[in-house]
């Protein structure tokens, strides 16, 4: 773990959070991870798979934790295929990327 205050923890995942989910997503992946309006030529799986891995890349470099990292990718991808599905909102999407942060805490916290 890069850092041992817990507070200082979840800020650096909700900024790297925000990082992956605007300016790293950009609009094509955005668009291209939606199997409910794909883009002609891109498989959505591939989209929604590059935009979870680029999450849960950033969870383990702040984390140092492999299993973090892939529990990340794994739920980040569920939570947006089920926005893009229309399944939830925008709003609830985030709280639950945001939620997820404090899960990956508490479990670092118990592991350590």
């Amino acid at each position: 773990m890069l850092t041992s205050n817990l507070a200082d923890l979840f800020a650096l995942m909700v900024f790297g959070h925000m990082l992956g989910d605007y300016p790293l997503q950009g609009a094509f992946l955005s668009r291209a991870k939606n199997r409910s309006d794909p883009l002609p030529g891109t498989p959505w799986y591939q989209a929604l798979a590059a935009h979870a891995i680029i999450q849960g890349g950033i969870v383990g470099i702040i984390t140092g934790s492999l299993v973090l990292a892939l529990l990340e990718t794994v739920i980040h991808a569920l939570i947006d295929d089920a926005k893009c599905r229309n399944k939830i909102g925008f709003n609830l999407d985030q709280l639950l990327h945001i939620l997820c942060k404090l899960l990956w805490i508490g479990l670092l916290v118990i592991w350590t």
